[in-house]
């Protein structure tokens, strides 16, 4: 749907014409998975695919939503009534949002808004990060509100883990809001500290396949929390912050020291996998990507046998990709399902892709390269 077709959609809803479009992206980790609620390091880039808002203030209290991506027409809502809990399908990430603007103090009303999106639902690719950081830009513009990208995301963040009651880090917000074009974002998730890392992968003659395997997950259940439960208990039986305050080089010691063979998994992922992560930015920044191949590997094996959330699907998707050539792969995003991404050459993507298609063809596929991060369209 282009930008106009979205301002006509608006229109033929809302009767009236928006005052802006805005976009935000949905995102892929490029490696870095569990680590963000650890005070680790994260290295995302945001997808070309988006979210897109057509929005218009309204002085009524009234908060009314359209999504050309969902079933069930309108929903609207009373601003005023707006609580934790209290709002149910797609439309509780927009009014979480607003809740949590005006719960800082922010004078922010009702609006109109109409979305539309082309980011994978369910794909582990953020469209629910999407979503908010989309609302957050275009009502903060529109009521004047001055605020950070980075203090943008962390508003997001609050906004799913108290209204929609999902324990999230803040990875998946930040990538969409602060993400350039052309860059991943390496991300030190305790001190907030950023730099955008060129990634050029056509430039050495390499292809990023991202595989959307189809299977749903949903960042909200019992698993995701059990997950982030289990690293603080680790944290906390090691007498430490986070587990981030595990240096690798003292990995075994800290495991020695846990009398729970289920934390000593989820310890030894979060330290290695922050391990990879400085690993990736290493390689990227002497020039020798194709050699990130194996750490995504890594991270993949690590995820599947230590923090035992990946799936029958994806390990499918990785082992089919690795045995016809590719030069690394791995789930990406929450687990439970989603998409793997997959580092090969250009000259090999016609093989691979036809290989993994063959071997699961319920999946989906596209090539990808780091986008712009939220940006106002028109």
């Amino acid at each position: 749907m282009t930008e106009a077709a979205l301002e006509r959609a608006f229109t033929d809803v809302h009767g009236r014409a928006p005052e802006g479009v805005w976009a935000a992206p949905g995102r892929v980790n490029l490696i870095g998975e569990h680590t963000d609620y650890n005070d680790g390091f994260v290295m995302p880039f945001a997808l070309p695919h988006t979210t897109r808002a057509a929005v218009a203030r309204r002085d009524d209290g009234r908060l009314r939503l359209t999504s050309a991506a969902m079933d069930g027409g309108l929903v609207e809502l009373d601003v005023e009534t707006l609580a934790p809990g209290a709002t149910e399908g797609w439309a509780k990430y927009p009014a979480a949002v607003l809740w949590t603007l005006r719960e800082a103090g922010h004078a922010i009303g009702g609006a109109d808004i109409h979305y539309a999106s082309t980011v994978p639902v369910g794909g582990g690719l953020s469209s629910s990060a999407a979503l908010q950081v989309v609302t957050a830009l275009a009502l903060c513009e529109l009521h004047g509100v001055g605020m950070s990208r980075q203090d943008l995301a962390l508003l997001c963040q609050r906004s799913e883990n108290v209204y929609v009651g999902a324990p999230v880090g803040v990875m998946d917000q930040t990538a969409s809001a602060c993400c350039t074009e052309g860059h991943a974002l390496h991300l030190d998730v305790r001190t907030l500290a950023q730099r955008q890392v060129p990634f050029d992968l056509a430039a050495e003659g390499l292809r990023l396949l991202v595989v959307d395997t189809r299977v749903k997950h949903a960042h909200a259940d019992g698993a995701y929390g059990e997950l982030r439960a289990g690293c603080e208990a680790a944290a906390a039986a090691l007498g430490l912050p986070a587990l981030r305050d595990v240096a690798y080089d003292d990995l075994g010691a800290a495991l020695a020291a846990l009398p729970d063979e289920r934390l000593r998994r989820l310890t030894r992922h979060i330290v290695t996998e922050n391990r990879r992560v400085e690993e990736v930015l290493g390689l990227l920044d002497a020039g020798r990507t194709p050699e990130i191949g194996p750490v995504l590997t890594a991270g993949h094996a690590s995820l599947r046998d230590d923090f035992r959330i990946s799936c029958a699907e994806l390990d499918l998707v990785v082992d089919t990709a690795l045995s016809e050539g590719a030069l690394g792969a791995r789930m990406t995003g929450g687990g439970f399902g989603g998409s793997a991404i997959v580092l090969l050459e250009e000259s090999a993507e016609a093989k691979i892709s036809a290989a993994v298609a063959q071997a699961l063809p319920s999946s989906r596929q596209f090539v990808t390269t780091p986008g712009p991060g939220a940006h106002r369209v028109r």
